[in-house]
């Protein structure tokens, strides 16, 4: 099988993949339909009620300050300052309790630990996130990127060998481990000419391949990063799921092409590599169904980590500069009506062969979740049977996290972990990147005040 620029194409005939129908009856699902919306409302602040007052008042104040946009859009300055006035440790000191603690894990195992420990109480699944990764200019050589092998590696050993670690999954970003610079020109390529995933994959067992249009150094560092990448996953398999993020569109076919021959690889028992979809891109519909085209064709399972996206900025100025057509949807409606349309092209994949397909529905959108639910309902989906699962970052959209756990799904959160120096610049690229979420967080703060006002009531009437 030849993957080429198909990946990154909207091609008519892909439009073609048909979905199987349901073989559950439409009739049943009216009251069971009307409970569920009722329960999923998450209108509820007893969400909170498992969250110390300390939690409570601190999310309660780091979320006021993301209201600003000003504190968001420049905040990577904001915190240059800080620290230069503070010095370093100054700067930890204040940064540790608040922004630190709401967003990320801990520093050490023990501190990852004890985070990952609560949140198994509360019915929460890790999905550990090394904050590492690199864009175009970056490139460190290769030590760097071994060493990042090596924090993965201990990603892996930490996110299966711990007691709170139930189907554990890892995030992995193919540029901490292959210079952005080679995807951009694989991506390149790959417009006029293919790519077999099995010469990949001979690439990952060790074979010295020659790549087409990549010369002798080029080469070298193509298949050093294909046997980092083939490390992580041997040691993952059977153990933890690998969720590969996607980035850029100008390096995005490359990273499919790689995702891809590791699914072709390790997905033959099971899902165990993953890759990432934005919906806020036209061709993601497109991309999806090439996708699982392939993964029938090739004969390995396919698992999908579904997002909206969150590079919509840089990618519309980007391509303004480039005189390109702009490759995000036109409006919000649109990237809703994209997400919800893969949402639907998985369930339904999903419904017939649970055990070859599976889907992260990674959304802070409460719609989306509840389409998510009511789509699991109508086909018989299990609930806790892992091929349908949620996900929310680590620190928000917990009103939404902790009703589905209760509920019964599989609800997981991605959960950074780090020093306070390496963590605090992957912190800034996701605020920056996810600032109209960050700013549109009205309802959690409502319900953490709703949830406050009824401690201080309750500890009140105790005392008179």
């Amino acid at each position: 099988m030849m993957l080429s620029s198909n990946l990154r194409s909207s091609l008519p005939h892909l439009l073609s993949v048909r979905l199987l129908s349901s073989v559950v009856p439409r009739a049943v699902a009216g009251k069971q339909t009307d409970l569920l919306s009722e329960t999923l409302a998450f209108e509820d602040p007893r969400a909170f009620r498992e969250k110390s007052l300390g939690e409570l008042l601190r999310a309660l104040g780091v979320f006021r300050l993301c209201s600003f946009p000003v504190l968001v859009n420049n905040c990577g300055k904001l915190m240059s300052v800080a620290r230069m006035l503070l010095g370093k440790k100054g700067f930890s000191l204040i940064l540790r309790p608040t922004v630190y603690a709401q967003f990320v894990a801990g520093e050490n195992e023990g501190e990852i630990s004890r985070s990952m420990e609560k949140m198994s109480t509360r019915g929460l699944r890790p999905m550990l996130a090394v904050p590492i990764e690199e864009d175009l200019g970056e490139s460190t050589g290769e030590k760097r990127y071994n060493d990042n092998m090596e924090s993965m590696l201990e990603c892996v050993r930490m996110s299966h060998s711990n007691s709170w670690s139930r189907d554990p999954m890892m995030q992995l970003k193919i540029t901490a481990l292959l210079s952005p610079e080679l995807c951009v020109k694989l991506t390149t390529l790959m417009t006029h000419q293919s790519y077999d995933l099995n010469l990949l994959v001979r690439a990952m067992d060790g074979e010295p391949i020659s790549f087409p249009g990549l010369d002798e150094k080029e080469c070298a560092h193509f298949l050093c990063g294909l046997q980092r990448l083939n490390k992580i996953a041997q040691a993952s398999v059977n153990k933890v799921r690998v969720l590969v993020d996607a980035e850029y569109t100008y390096m995005n076919p490359a990273l499919s092409l790689v995702a891809m021959a590791m699914m072709k690889k390790f997905n033959k028992d099971g899902v165990w590599i993953w890759n990432t979809y934005q919906c806020y891109l036209k061709e993601s519909r497109s991309l999806l169904l090439e996708a699982l085209r392939v993964s029938k064709n090739e004969d390995f399972s396919l698992g999908v980590k579904l997002v909206r996206g969150a590079y919509m900025d840089k990618e519309r100025k980007l391509a303004e500069k480039e005189g390109r057509t702009d490759p995000i949807h036109r409006c919000w409606e649109d990237t809703n009506d994209s997400y919800n349309s893969c949402l639907d092209v998985m369930v339904e994949v999903i419904s017939q062969k649970p055990e070859r397909y599976r889907i992260i529905v990674a959304t802070h959108n409460e719609e989306s979740v509840r389409r998510a639910a009511k789509r699991m309902e109508e086909l018989g989906i299990d609930k806790d049977g892992g091929s349908v699962c949620f996900g929310q970052l680590l620190g928000m959209c917990d009103h939404v996290s902790l009703t589905l756990a209760k509920e019964g799904y599989a609800v997981y959160k991605s959960v950074p972990y780090g020093s306070v120096d390496d963590t605090i610049p992957y912190l800034v690229r996701r605020a920056q990147e996810n600032r109209t979420v960050l700013q549109g967080i009205r309802k959690e703060r409502d319900l953490l005040r709703k949830e406050l006002k009824r401690r201080l009531q309750l500890s009140l009437t105790g005392r008179s």
